[in-house]
């Protein structure tokens, strides 16, 4: 997965199970400031990418310094690349 990849990855989570508006996600969107995400929400949306890894899990202490968007791709993207998973967040159904 590249950058790109993790971005529609992560926004497809954001939308799907925040409901987010997908034309409000960009990589400067605040995750506090424009989305109202709070830790409880952050440590959610790691349970649903760890739910999608094989081995690799990412612990929740790693977003606590994530602002943006970008700041999450950022910290995700080793994760999924050396999972070598492409399952998309449509595969956890509605």
């Amino acid at each position: 997965m590249d950058k790109n990849d993790v971005f529609l990855y992560l926004k497809e989570i954001m939308v799907k199970e925040f409901e987010i508006a997908p034309e409000s996600i960009s990589l400067e969107t605040k995750l506090n400031d424009d989305f109202d995400l709070d830790s409880l929400d952050m440590v959610d949306f790691i349970t649903i990418l760890n739910n999608q890894l094989n081995d690799n899990k990412i612990e929740p202490t790693l977003f606590k310094d994530a602002c943006t968007v970008q700041d999450m791709i950022d910290l995700v993207l080793p994760y999924l690349a050396a999972d070598g998973s492409r399952t998309r967040v449509t595969s956890l159904g509605s």
